[in-house]
């Protein structure tokens, strides 16, 4: 059997262990607070301080490239899972003073170039439906069911393929409250709809009637309710949370 020599350690010899312990919790301590102090004296930039945008720049130029495809879907669940009480992730652009009957979709397709389309002529589309877990920057999230028409196949029946070669699209609420802007690959993503039903009912006015976006592939401050106007660019188009500083990208 081994014999196991017992190491008998002096009382100097704590002690020096337990001053270089403290010594390198101090100087960590430190670097701790003096980084803190430098973050906050960083300038801002969109809305974050500079340091933590050029991360979240990072962040999105790694994921758009190497992970978001249509191979790329949300976990699609079965009808059971979904929840019968959705939440409501907020309600900017959601003001009283809307008409739902006199609502047209209003999709620019150049300056001085407005397409209208009626909710009736979104729902002459083929219906897709996803059942997919919603989730929020809140922190919290549910396994939801939602209908409409795939935001690609607007781009098919209306000949917008030119513009859907541009790298972004903006969307607006018809007061301009609420605004965001989605990479051009993520909104034609197959799982990407324009979505009038909830549950298989009507989409309640609290819920975005008559049109919202749903995006499985995004956070839910992507999935603007009330759709007013849709356009595309080549720029980054105003974000409503980008400003208040978010990421941009916002993907799952």
């Amino acid at each position: 059997m081994p014999v196991f020599k017992e190491e008998i350690i002096s009382t100097a010899q704590i002690r020096k262990r337990t001053l270089i312990a403290f010594s390198f919790f101090f100087l960590f301590l430190a670097g701790c607070i003096f980084g803190w102090i430098w973050l906050h004296r960083q300038p801002e930039s969109d809305g974050a301080l500079k340091p933590l945008r050029a991360v979240l720049n990072t962040n999105e130029k790694v994921f758009s490239s190497l992970l978001l495809s249509d191979d790329h879907l949300a976990k699609n669940f079965s009808l059971d899972a979904a929840v019968h009480k959705v939440r409501v992730n907020g309600d900017a652009g959601m003001g009283n003073n809307f008409d739902p009957a006199t609502w047209k979709l209003q999709v620019v397709r150049k300056p001085g170039d407005t397409l209208y389309v009626s909710l009736d002529e979104i729902k002459a589309l083929p219906k897709t439906e996803v059942i997919f877990d919603f989730k929020c920057i809140e922190g919290w999230s549910q396994i939801t069911h939602w209908g409409g028409a795939k935001f690609s196949d607007l781009v098919k029946k209306y000949g917008l393929d030119e513009q859907a070669q541009m790298q972004y699209a903006g969307l607006h609420t018809p007061d301009n409250a609420y605004y965001v802007g989605i990479d051009t690959k993520s909104i034609m993503h197959p799982q990407t709809i324009l979505c009038y039903e909830m549950n298989g009912q009507p989409l309640p006015m609290n819920q975005g009637a008559p049109l919202r976006l749903i995006i499985p592939v995004k956070y839910g401050i992507k999935h603007l309710k009330r759709i007013g106007t849709i356009y595309f660019s080549n720029q980054r188009p105003p974000d409503y949370w980008f400003e208040r500083g978010y990421d941009y990208f916002s993907g799952l």
